[in-house]
């Protein structure tokens, strides 16, 4: 898939069908991720790639408690990529930033759809919070950026709403 295509063609899906996606799909999406832009080429950002369903319900299951929710935050998705950046980074949060975007991207050029979803910080906070964020084993010092959750959208890719006027100012 094209760059352009990639970028005028990824939705926020937030309905998956049960397809798993492969390993070494996961992986390149993560790796595409790391090559985000990060301030001063510190690289601040980890990615945790989990695929197993146990695991995944757990942090739902968390994400939901911080949102005051029932539901599945992560909206079936089989795959949660947790963008995690290094606190004492200057840009850790723009880093983080850019590190999602990119496995956005890098997921609708595999022909996946996924979405940001927030609160990830927030999820690793308190006590069952913390003890999960040490098991996964996760370094100290770094913050969750956001859920990037991936999978195959259960009904394809919507449209893309009309883009709203006036959003560029051009200085020729």
């Amino acid at each position: 898939m094209e760059t352009f295509e990639a970028i005028f063609g990824r939705r926020s899906i937030r309905d998956y069908s049960d397809k798993q996606v492969p390993v070494d799909v996961v992986r390149k999406i993560c790796n595409a991720g790391l090559f985000a832009a990060s301030g001063n080429g510190m690289q601040s950002t980890i990615v945790v790639a989990v695929s197993d369903r146990g695991v995944r319900e757990r942090m739902s299951a968390l994400n939901a408690a911080v949102r005051g929710q029932q539901s599945d935050p992560f909206y079936g998705a089989p795959v949660v990529l947790t963008v995690l950046a290094k606190v004492d980074t200057g840009t850790y949060l723009q880093d983080g930033s850019l590190t999602m975007a990119t496995l956005m991207l890098a997921a609708r050029a595999e022909g996946l759809g996924s979405c940001w979803v927030h609160c990830a910080k927030e999820q690793f906070e308190g006590e069952e919070g913390q003890a999960f964020y040490d098991e996964l084993g996760i370094p100290e010092g770094y913050v969750g950026i956001g859920n990037c959750i991936v999978g195959y959208p259960a009904e394809g890719f919507p449209k893309a709403d009309a883009r709203h006027e006036g959003r560029m100012i051009e200085i020729a």
